[in-house]
């Protein structure tokens, strides 16, 4: 079993992997760049314990991190925890992902962790769709090749900046209107939120079908909002919730087998 760290810009997954499997329950943290490595410690050392994971053997920890000051910290607090150096997915680390890209050098580990999940449970070409705190479309190839992708701004972040940026606008949360035409201001903004992001990820799905010259391609979403806007998609997606945590898992099997070699 390894423990498996997923640190984005707003929110760190923490969970346990066994054999492939993510263990319930997997933990949501806020993303704190001011935390000191031993409060992280002391988070994940509770975490651990209120989930009953204390008393189980970890063989291994890996983390994603896209926030560069935090990789070092939670290496070091994952340390004091469970006495396990960290694999950290990045430059030297095998990934079985082949990135066919400009600069592979400047890829998050983010998009690497999904496209190894991807390539390793799904049927390809695949377009895994990420909405977290950027909105992510990016494309496996049929032979498992990460080959780029578009970023957007993500839901909350465009619901905050409406709000924020607009004097006579409200600050709403994110539940679904009951009709697209909308009569009321809140509401016509909940639509907008909404249904602007999923038409934008449709539209961006089409053209990527027209590229890759596949009209069926496995389409999957993850990240924490995905559940409140693919609904609202005209093209079928599988949620995976824990895409990331999967994919971390087969990149730290990867390591394990060249360091035995």
């Amino acid at each position: 079993m390894i423990l498996a760290v997923d640190c984005g810009n707003s929110h760190t997954k923490i969970g346990c992997v066994d054999n492939g499997k993510v263990l319930d329950p997997v933990v949501r943290l806020e993303t704190n760049q001011n935390k000191t490595l031993f409060e992280y410690a002391s988070d994940i050392d509770r975490i651990l314990c209120l989930t009953n994971l204390k008393e189980k053997k970890i063989d291994g920890v890996i983390i994603s991190c896209v926030v560069p000051p935090l990789r070092e910290v939670l290496s070091d607090a994952l340390k004091v925890v469970t006495g396990k150096n960290a694999v950290i997915v990045g430059a030297g680390v095998k990934s079985g992902v082949r990135l066919k890209i400009d600069d592979p050098g400047t890829i998050g580990s983010d998009l690497v962790s999904a496209a190894s999940a991807a390539k390793n449970l799904y049927k390809l070409p695949a377009i895994i769709v990420n909405l977290g705190t950027a909105t992510t479309v990016t494309v496996i190839d049929k032979e498992g090749t990460y080959t780029g992708g578009v970023f957007m701004p993500g839901v909350t972040l465009s619901m905050n900046a409406l709000s924020r940026e607009t004097s006579l606008l409200p600050s709403i949360d994110l539940t679904p209107p009951k009709k697209l035409i909308c009569t009321q201001t809140n509401d016509a903004m909940k639509a907008g939120i909404i249904y602007g992001a999923a038409g934008a990820i449709d539209g961006i799905i089409d053209r990527f079908i027209e590229e890759i010259g596949d009209s069926s391609p496995t389409i999957i979403a993850t990240g924490g909002i995905a559940p409140k806007i693919i609904k609202y998609t005209r093209h079928k997606m599988i949620l995976d919730e824990n895409l990331l945590l999967e994919g971390l898992w087969y990149i730290w099997q990867a390591n394990q087998s060249s360091r035995s070699k």
